[in-house]
């Protein structure tokens, strides 16, 4: 069933964590072939969920605070966007994995899009924050990392640009506009 502009919407919100080629940017389940296990691995490897309980936990934790806390304290800035899109992204997987149901999955997206909408005017300064934000979490990484780390920041930088860029008609971005949100919902 295809999601109604407000659901695409929101499912946008994580497009700037979905960058592999496996990633679903236009549906509630975060991946173009159903893979329950790897958003099951993923969860557990990267954001140590392993149960429901952990997985409210975390999505309470970025709703809250999240890694923005850091970032205002560094930089007198509180970007919002990156907590939002692995808000978004951690929703997502938990619906993938079976630890959300699908009512529950969109009522987790439904409830961070007033924060967003409050704070931001357009998915460019949306884009802009969460690279802000992806920027000062990759730099915490790499004062305690010794090795394995996330892809550089010119990649973010390559795809966010491509998800701003009018002319790529598959981008979710340009798919539902930012002020799809504040019109009536409607099937798309």
């Amino acid at each position: 069933m295809p999601l109604t502009t407000h659901q695409l919407w929101m499912v946008s919100l994580s497009a700037p964590v979905s960058r592999d080629r496996n990633a679903s940017r236009t549906t509630l389940y975060p991946f173009t072939r159903i893979d329950d296990d790897s958003a099951r691995r993923w969860l557990a490897e990267q954001w140590e969920i392993t149960s429901r309980d952990d997985l409210a936990r975390r999505l309470d934790g970025l709703a809250r605070s999240g890694y923005r806390a850091r970032a205002q304290r560094r930089l007198g800035v509180s970007p919002l966007a990156w907590d939002a899109a692995l808000y978004v992204d951690i929703s997502r997987r938990g619906f993938g994995c079976g630890m959300l149901t699908e009512a529950e999955a969109w009522t987790a997206l439904k409830n961070i899009v007033p924060a967003v909408v409050g704070t931001y005017g357009s998915w460019r300064e949306y884009a802009d924050h969460y690279l802000l934000g992806r920027q000062v979490w990759r730099e915490g990484l790499e004062s305690v990392s010794t090795g394995n780390l996330p892809a550089p920041q010119s990649a973010a930088d390559t795809h966010l640009r491509a998800l701003l860029d009018p002319a790529d008609r598959a981008s979710p971005w340009n798919l539902a506009p930012w002020d799809t949100i504040s019109h009536p919902d409607r099937v798309r």
